[in-house]
């Protein structure tokens, strides 16, 4: 009873080997591990190359020759690589997961092939029901050819073949369309794929007399002259990518095994949008959507590289992070920062059209790099109360650079600070403020200030006590007026004189009035919150202009309900002159002035 038991135990522990649900697994590949049954091709260039490589590892001068033939309904590939025996047909085409680029034989120069996940051929059956693959081996010449016919339904069978079946070493592979799936095989769509994917392989590739490689690389070309040069890469960008670029870029890095070019684009794209890229690896296309390829700030090249260096994920349809690809980006990242450097050393035309479509992204590496900050400071554009100038420029005209951190604030300001005399730059937009508060640390003794509402105000002239002291009234009233939208009133004389009245507020104010409206429409327990953050900030102010002649005349008012409409109409006036957004009491507001004046003026017209 013992003994049964403990056998019954140990048959219960033995191990089991899984069971793979092929037709699940192709399924699994064509919808989530690859993005289009088109890499299938892929799949079968790279095991003909892979098996190349291997022969010519053992036999220097063995041939290199890959051929495709395609009629619509079938395929067949036919390379003269190392081939496979009978047991390393069982071993590497039927098991799954088993790389031939993986464990003895191989494994001394795993580096110099395409593929290593030992996915293989199960990609082809995304567009074919039967696989067929006839091989004869090179380090075996006395083995005979064999056979492996495999369907997706996960059988497979094996047998030899007579030595005339396949008299070179080599192997073929046939594939028979599944439904729906013929166009895949059509002689045209294979020379594309072939071509898209292959065009840089090392060896000589063709769909029957097409030829699909074309070497050497465009940006490895000896050319007669640069300009020759640089019309056959925009040339190249053109058929590539769909557009004709401002410039090429080379991009060389010997030690990463990187050969390539990168393409700046004719026209601005956002920093946001992630930039892709192509990717060859050993001339074998990797993918076309490389999205970390370069620094963040890059965001206005196009890439197209071979490298033997990087490693690709096992769908091999995007590049593995880690620290190679981590060294990679910052060597091609100092490529373009070279090339930026150098046009503003040798070409500041060319420069000049660069910057006026891609400023944002050289400010975006300006930001952190301060020998690239001050080689551009003499090119960069900055909206200023002077104009577009470069920081350079405004710092030699302006003994203090002041600046604002939105473009509402110098939308506010600009007016009336260019007036008084006082330059500023707008710092609203992406990087310009940090980039003007960086100023003194690659311009040694530039004062940098931030200008805000008590800045301007302090500039303009006060009025006479006497003066205001007479319109003390009309003050009042405007005061009251306003005081329900967290707005006072200041009386000052300044220039232009067409401006009748300015509003201005800072960050602060603007916060302390977020505060004041959301704790008007909290109920009792977030009012009580709200209520707790009541900030001290000053509150945002129309300064109206006692030198303007429409202030003048409406100072003089006596009807409390008309100087209330009149300076209703003044604030909704100086709102929109600044450009900010409206809130729904500013649209109200400027609605009720605008009736009211319409009724003040057609009721003074029935009196006359």
């Amino acid at each position: 009873m013992d003994s049964q038991t403990s056998q019954s135990s140990q048959a219960s522990q033995s191990p089991h080997t899984f069971q793979v649900d092929l037709r699940g697994l192709v399924d699994l590949l064509s919808h989530h591990l690859y993005s289009s049954p088109k890499v299938y091709l892929r799949e079968l260039l790279q095991n003909a190359v892979d098996a190349i490589t291997a022969r010519r590892a053992e036999q220097p001068d063995a041939p290199a020759r890959v051929r495709l033939y395609a009629d619509g309904s079938s395929l067949r590939v036919e390379d003269s690589g190392v081939g496979l025996t009978e047991s390393d047909v069982h071993s590497l085409l039927a098991t799954i997961g088993r790389s031939s680029k993986r464990g003895d034989g191989l494994q001394e120069a795993r580096s110099d092939f395409l593929g290593q996940f030992g996915i293989g051929l199960l990609a082809c059956f995304v567009v074919a029901e039967r696989i067929r693959v006839v091989s004869r081996s090179a380090r075996t010449p006395d083995a005979p050819p064999v056979e492996w016919t495999a369907r997706d339904d996960g059988s497979y069978t094996v047998r030899t073949l007579a030595p005339e079946a396949r008299p070179e070493p080599g192997t073929t592979v046939y594939l028979v369309a599944r439904a729906g799936a013929a166009e895949w095989l059509d002689e045209r769509r294979v020379l594309a794929l072939a071509r898209d994917f292959g065009s840089l392989l090392p060896y000589d590739v063709r769909v029957g007399d097409e030829a699909v490689t074309d070497l050497p690389a465009p940006w490895d070309r000896p050319y007669p002259s640069p300009s020759t040069r640089r019309v056959a890469l925009a040339r190249h960008c053109h058929e590539l990518f769909g557009f004709t670029p401002l410039d090429s870029i080379a991009l060389d890095v010997p030690l990463a095994g990187i050969r390539g070019v990168a393409y700046v684009l004719p026209s601005a794209v956002s920093p946001a949008q992630r930039a892709t890229h192509r990717v060859h690896i050993k001339g074998m296309l990797l993918t076309e959507r490389a999205e970390q390829l370069l620094p963040d700030w890059a965001f206005f090249v196009r890439c197209v590289l071979d490298t033997d260096s990087l490693r690709p994920t096992a769908s091999r349809e995007s590049l593995y992070e880690d620290e190679t690809l981590a060294a990679v980006r910052e060597a091609l990242g100092e490529r373009i920062r070279s090339w930026l450097t150098g046009l503003a050393a040798g070409d500041p035309e060319r420069l000049s059209a660069f910057l006026s479509v891609h400023h944002l992204g050289v400010k975006s590496l300006a930001r952190h790099d301060a020998e690239m900050l001050r080689t551009m400071l003499p090119w960069l554009p900055f909206e200023t109360t002077d104009g577009q100038l470069s920081l350079e420029e405004f710092a030699q005209r302006h003994p203090v650079v002041h600046f604002t951190r939105t473009v509402e604030e110098y939308r506010q300001v600009a007016p009336i600070a260019s007036a008084q005399g006082i330059g500023v730059i707008n710092g609203g937009y992406t990087y310009d403020s940090e980039l003007v508060e960086a100023l003194p640390s690659v311009r040694p003794g530039t004062v940098v200030a931030e200008l805000d509402a008590d800045t301007v105000t302090a500039h303009l002239d006060a009025v006479d006590p006497a003066e205001e002291l007479a319109v003390a009234g009309f003050l009042g009233v405007a005061r009251a007026k306003l005081d329900p939208l967290q707005c006072d009133i200041a009386l000052r004389a300044f220039h232009p004189l067409s401006v009748a009245a300015l509003h201005l507020d800072d960050r602060a104010a603007r916060h302390e009035q977020a505060r004041a409206e959301a704790e008007e429409q909290a109920d009792d327990l977030w009012a009580g919150i709200l209520g707790s953050l009541r900030g001290s900030a000053p509150r945002a102010r129309l300064v109206l202009n006692h030198l303007n002649p429409l202030v003048r005349r409406i100072s003089a008012l006596k009807d409390p309900e008309l100087i209330g409409t009149a300076t209703e109409s003044l604030y909704g006036q100086a709102l929109l002159m600044a450009q900010r957004p409206l809130r729904p009491a500013d649209s109200a507001l400027l609605n009720r002035s605008f009736i009211g004046l319409l009724e003040w003026a057609t009721h003074g017209e029935d009196d006359r």
